[in-house]
């Protein structure tokens, strides 16, 4: 038992140095990788939304390389095809027979660390055939089930500019992503070296620091994080607090269409749990929830065309849920 202890605190004090690893190429966007740090504990997926030329593609391939998991990217086109996703069967001829038969060739998802670049800008049929691999962790093709890499994160990127000729995605599919990750503009000075790194000769290359054993074991001990009943009881009235039967609070009343189901609790207990982890700690404090409620909520809420016509957003409502909704009941 104490072995067992002593490997998960090894597993955890290797966090902060896989943080320091990926330093070496991305600069900055550190709330950024923690999040994306936190899907991946907790075993979901999630949505970064950015303008062009913010390193989404290179953060994620350099995550895939510190923690040694495979990593493959799918640009999105009005013109992929599900087969171009999950894989297609190819007639094959066995020489020594002659006798011919249908071969799976497996399609990218068949990574640990998919990149799905610009999700936004292929048609729903394609989009849901990575959804169905995300929610169900396998591809069926031809009646048989290939099961998917473990551990396995998808990354679906979109452009929050330029969104003629796009397709939005629906709110039930939406649902299925655990974050929705919203990626800024570096600081000035995060900006300067930047530019002193890309520019030169010198490339600094980082170390592994993980293997994908490893992650499946850190995803099974995010979900042993201990977290008090009082704070379960906290993140079950902010998710009710969406709702409009549920609520007092005049913001949700006046701008909210629909609030948020109950996968919004589950993916908000596991994220908490999951920055718990890759802080150091083995209980969920509030600041967790109150820090990753953003990400959780801001794609689980619909607004009204009034909120549209006031512009404001999501995360507007879910700062105003937070101000009225206090950690222990009253």
């Amino acid at each position: 038992m104490e072995t067992d202890l002593n490997y998960y605190k090894q597993l955890v004090d290797k966090l902060p140095l896989l943080k320091k690893e990926i330093g070496k190429v991305i600069v900055g966007q550190e709330e950024v990788l923690d999040e994306v740090i936190i899907t991946l504990l907790a075993g979901g997926h999630c949505l970064l939304e950015g303008v062009p030329g913010l390193a989404k593609t290179l953060m994620v391939k350099t995550l895939s390389e510190v923690m040694e998991l495979s990593f493959k990217r799918i640009q999105f086109t009005p013109d992929l095809m599900p087969g171009d996703i999950v894989g297609t069967e190819v007639l094959e001829e066995d020489h020594s027979t002659g006798k011919k038969f249908f071969q799976f060739n497996r399609g990218p998802v068949f990574a640990n660390m998919v990149l799905a670049d610009e999700i936004n800008r292929t048609p729903p049929k394609t989009q849901a055939a990575l959804l169905e691999a995300m929610q169900e962790k396998m591809v069926t093709y031809g009646g048989k089930d290939y099961r998917l890499p473990d551990p396995f994160l998808i990354i679906a990127t979109q452009n929050p500019i330029e969104q003629s000729g796009t397709y939005p995605l629906p709110e039930a599919q939406l649902d299925r992503f655990l974050l929705y990750i919203k990626l800024g503009y570096p600081s000035e000075k995060e900006e300067l070296e930047v530019l002193e790194r890309t520019t030169g000769t010198y490339q600094e290359r980082p170390e592994k620091v993980l293997s994908g054993e490893e992650v499946k074991d850190l995803q099974k001990l995010t979900r042993e994080v201990h977290l008090d009943s009082s704070l379960l009881a906290y993140i079950t009235r902010l998710i009710r607090a969406t709702r409009l039967e549920n609520t007092s609070i005049p913001e949700v009343k006046n701008y909210v269409e629909w609030g948020a189901g109950t996968r919004a609790g589950q993916a908000l207990v596991l994220c908490s749990k999951a920055r718990a982890i890759l802080k150091g700690r083995f209980s969920v404090i509030p600041e967790d929830i109150q820090h990753l409620i953003y990400p959780v909520l801001r794609h689980r809420i619909s607004l009204h065309f009034r909120a549209e016509a006031e512009q404001l957003d999501t995360d507007f409502i879910i700062s105003k849920i937070l101000d009225q909704t206090p950690v222990h009941a009253k």
